[in-house]
C-alpha cells in the first residue's frame, strides 16, 4: 500500500506507465491527493476524486484489493506476570477463537507499538503494561481499539476491566481481624499504581472500621515482586513490637514474607499468619498453602475481548470501567493470633 506523505516512492510501472508524481502533475494535485484516491481513503473532493481516478485508470493503474480484515486481538503483557498472563490469555483466546479470530501475546518489555500498528490486530488488550497516553493515541488514530486491565495511571476514554481490589483487600483484612489480629503489616505497591492504591484504602478501611488506629511503621511501600516480600518482611519482622499478621499487595509479595519469615525463624501461622492477593497457581503449592484474594483473570480477559470487538464492531462501551468481584480464599497461612 503507498502510504501519503510528499514521500511516497515515485515509480514508474512497468509497461511504461507514468509515475504517480506525474498523474498528480496531470491532475493538478499534490502526491498525498493521489496517494489518498489510489488506496481509496477519505479527505478527498468528489470532482478531484473523479478526475484523478480517470487519469489513474487512463494510465493502467489498478486500486490493490482491500486487506482481508484480522480478528486478532493482541495481549500486551509484561512476561513477568508468568501465570496471570497466561490466564488472561486464555480468557481472550476463547471469545476471539468463538468469534473467529485468534489471541497474541506481546512482550511489553521490549518496544512493541511500532510493530503492533503495522501489525493492525483487531483490538489490544494492555495487562498492567503501562500504556502510555501516546501509544493509547497511536492506536486510537488507527481505529485499533484498546482496552486495559488494571492500568497504572489513568487513561480517559479508554475502557478499562478491573477486580474489586478495595472489597478484596477489606475482606483479606477482616479475615485477619477476625482471628484476632491486632497489629497488622501491609505490603503494598507503587503509590501510582491504581490498583496498589485501592488495595491499601480497603486495608486501612478495614482497621477503620474496627476502630484500630491505623500504624504507619506497620506499612512498607515496594514493588509487586518476591525480592521485595523478602525484603520488606524482614524489615517488618525486625521491628520492637513486630506485627502477627501481614497482608500483601500481591501473591509474589507473601512468597518473599514466607522466605522472610523462615530467615527470623518464625513460622506460618503459628508465628505469622500472611495473606496474598491474585490467588496464582504457586499459592496452593505452597507449604503452608497461601491464603490470599482471588481475581478472576480467565473473566477478566474474556470481558475485555468481548469490549475490544464491541468496539471493532462500532458498538460503544457503555461505560469507562467494568469490575469483577474478587473471592478470599483462606487455607493454611492464617490462623488465630497465640
Amino acid at each position: 500500500m503507498i502510504e501519503d506523505g510528499s514521500s511516497a516512492p515515485q515509480r514508474k510501472p512497468r509497461g511504461g506507465r507514468v509515475s504517480l508524481a506525474a498523474i498528480a502533475e496531470l491532475a493538478g494535485v499534490s502526491p498525498p491527493t493521489v496517494s489518498k484516491v489510489f488506496n481509496g481513503r477519505d479527505g478527498v473532493g468528489a470532482e478531484t476524486r473523479e478526475r484523478v481516478e480517470d487519469l489513474l485508470r487512463d494510465h493502467g493503474y489498478r486500486r490493490p484489493p482491500a486487506e482481508v480484515e484480522t480478528r486478532s486481538i493482541e495481549v500486551v503483557c509484561h512476561r513477568m506476570l508468568g501465570s496471570i498472563a497466561m490466564e488472561i490469555l486464555r480468557g481472550v483466546a476463547d471469545v476471539a477463537g468463538a468469534n473467529g479470530g485468534t489471541a497474541t501475546f506481546t512482550d511489553a518489555g521490549r518496544p512493541w507499538i511500532d510493530a503492533l500498528l503495522e501489525r493492525r490486530p483487531a483490538g489490544v488488550v494492555s495487562v498492567v503494561a503501562g500504556v502510555t497516553a501516546r501509544q493509547a493515541g497511536l492506536l486510537t488514530r488507527d481505529d485499533i481499539p484498546l482496552v486495559v486491565l488494571d492500568p497504572v495511571v489513568d487513561l480517559p476514554g479508554v475502557p478499562v476491566i478491573g477486580s474489586t481490589n478495595w472489597s478484596g483487600a477489606l475482606a483479606a483484612t477482616r479475615h485477619l481481624l477476625g482471628l484476632g489480629h491486632r497489629r497488622i503489616g501491609v505490603l503494598t505497591g507503587p503509590v501510582k499504581d491504581l490498583a496498589a492504591r485501592a488495595r491499601l484504602d480497603g486495608f486501612r478501611a478495614a482497621l477503620d472500621h474496627a476502630e484500630i488506629r491505623y500504624d504507619e511503621s506497620l506499612e512498607r511501600r515496594g514493588v509487586f515482586t518476591f525480592d521485595d516480600g523478602v525484603r520488606l518482611g524482614l524489615e517488618l519482622l525486625a521491628l520492637p513490637d513486630p506485627p502477627t499478621a501481614v497482608v500483601c499487595g500481591d501473591d509474589l509479595q507473601a512468597m518473599g514474607v514466607y522466605e522472610a519469615a523462615r530467615r527470623s525463624g518464625r513460622r506460618i501461622p503459628d508465628d505469622l499468619s500472611v495473606v496474598g492477593f491474585d490467588d496464582v497457581d504457586q499459592a496452593a503449592w505452597l507449604a503452608p498453602g497461601l491464603t490470599t484474594v482471588r481475581q478472576p483473570f480467565a473473566e477478566m480477559g474474556a470481558l475485555a475481548a468481548k469490549v475490544v470487538l464491541g468496539l471493532t464492531a462500532g458498538e460503544a462501551a457503555g461505560r469507562d470501567r467494568f469490575e469483577l468481584g474478587t473471592s478470599l480464599v483462606v487455607r493454611g497461612s492464617t490462623a488465630a493470633v497465640r
